[in-house]
This record gives structure tokens, sequence and C-alpha cells, in this order.
């Protein structure tokens, strides 16, 4: 996961005999990896994430900041922030005003996620209504102490909300961690309180192969049966598998004849 392009962050908090720890999730699109903490402090993430070059999704969190590499926050928790602070401040018109014209900002790029997919090429040229929307946003001066933080804040955090808009494959979320913590929570519901360190560890591995397995599109129970013990060898005999199948029947029979029959390999085949 390290050496890819993207990985998605998240944490969540679970209480064991009275103590709060916390479980530390990673996840591509593909695989997923949790991690056991008793603090949430940044030197597990910087430990995990150690080398890595891609872009780093996550939430708001100041410990994923200490990671040497580009950012980008989730925009539906800014989004749910600025509606909060609309709600909590009803009479402030600048709030208002920034979280309408995000909100544009943001349907606007969703519409061509939409048709178009995470394509820079598509996606570039809302850079332009980025710039546009912070030329928008009221200056410090005229501003209530609620809304001078919201300007500070995206000012802040103005390399870090829209760096998908320049990279393939990025999204503008951070929904694949989040729903990795729900598997981790559905869990958590029959441990909490009952386990120990060591014993959440060695649910967080089960569980990593697990929703791994499933982010793949592979069943967990067959991988367990198989008696493999890396994933990876796991999901590159079954796509082999699922490529044979995919043949049409003559090609299938032709590969049979020749020893390249569910996955074997002749001498000039390549490993998928």
């Amino acid at each position: 996961m390290v050496k890819g392009h993207l990985i998605h962050a998240d944490e969540t908090r679970i209480t064991l005999h009275g103590k709060t720890a916390y479980v530390w999730v990673f996840a591509t699109f593909r695989e997923v990896a949790y991690f056991y903490s008793e603090t949430r402090e940044g030197t597990l993430v910087q430990r995990a994430l150690d080398g890595f070059k891609g872009v780093l999704v996550s939430d708001f969190y100041a410990a994923y900041d200490s990671i040497p590499c580009a950012q980008q926050k989730c925009l539906l928790h800014l989004m749910r922030d600025l509606n909060d602070a609309v709600l909590d401040n009803p009479y402030d018109g600048s709030i208002k005003t920034i979280a309408t014209a995000f909100a544009e900002l943001l349907r606007g790029i969703v519409k061509s996620t939409d048709r178009w997919g995470l394509k820079s090429r598509f996606l570039r040229k809302h850079l332009v209504d980025v710039a546009r929307f912070y030329k928008r946003i009221p200056r410090t001066g005229s501003l209530s102490p609620a809304a001078s933080k919201w300007e500070a804040r995206l000012e802040k955090d103005r390399d870090k909300l829209f760096t998908f808009l320049s990279h393939d494959g990025v999204p503008w979320n951070n929904n694949n961690a989040e729903h990795a913590i729900k598997a981790f929570a559905r869990l958590r519901r029959t441990i909490e309180g009952l386990s120990t360190p060591k014993g959440i560890e060695e649910y967080l591995i089960l569980l990593s192969v697990c929703q791994t397995c499933k982010y793949s599109g592979f069943d967990f129970l067959n991988f367990l049966r198989s008696g493999e013990t890396d994933i990876g060898t796991f999901a590159a005999s079954q796509w082999a598998r699922r490529l044979l199948q995919n043949r049409p029947a003559d090609q299938r029979g032709r590969a049979g004849r020749n020893g390249f029959n569910d996955g074997a390999m002749g001498p000039n085949q390549q490993t998928i």
C-alpha cells in the first residue's frame, strides 16, 4: 500500500477495561489494514506510512499533516462543519456566504466527476472555480469572529482541499476509510470491554484479511480454506482462473491441451 499512489486513513476509539484506546485504518480500493494503538498520537501513522509518496486522503485530524506527502482532506467533513457553523450562527451573513459559495463550487465539481469520473484532465478546469471561490470569501477585517475562523481555516488548508483536481483516481471524500471503520464498529459492539490489547490485535489481523478479500471481490472463507497465506498470491490465482473461465470454450480447450488450464503456466507465460 505504501508503494502505491493512494491511501485513505481514519481512526476510531475503543474502550478496554475502562481505558480508551484507538484503532487506525489504512485502505486503498483493494486493501485494508487495521492497527491498534493505546494513544491517538501521530507516531503510529508516521511509522506505518513511512516512505509513502502518493496522496493521503483523511479528515482534518492534525496527525495526518505530519506525513510528507500530498494530502486530500475530506470535503464531506468540511461541508458538515460548514453546515453546523451556519446552524450555530443563524444571523451571521458572512458564514452563510462562505457556505453557499462552497456548496456551489462542490456541486459543479461533483457534476463533473459523475460524468467523467476522477480524471484530472476533466477536473483540472475547476481550479479556476476554486480561485474564484477564494475571491468571494470576505476578508478578515469585515468578518465576525466565527467567520474569521472559517476564513483562516480555508486559507490554511487551501493546498489540501482540492488536490484531487490534479490527480487521477483520487476522490474528494474519505468514504473508503469510513466504510472500513464501520466494519470494525460492528466488531467493536461484540468485543468492546471484553477483550485485551493482544486479543484486539489478533482480531484486527483477521479483519484486515476479511476486508481486503471483500474489497478485492474474493470470498474470505475461500481464502481461509485455500491454505494460502498470502492474499496477493491468492488474488492472482483467482484472477487467472476468472480470466480462463471468461475465454471462449474453444480457447479454454486449446489452453487445456497446451497444459495452461486453471492457472497453470506454460514455459512462455508470464504471471498476471
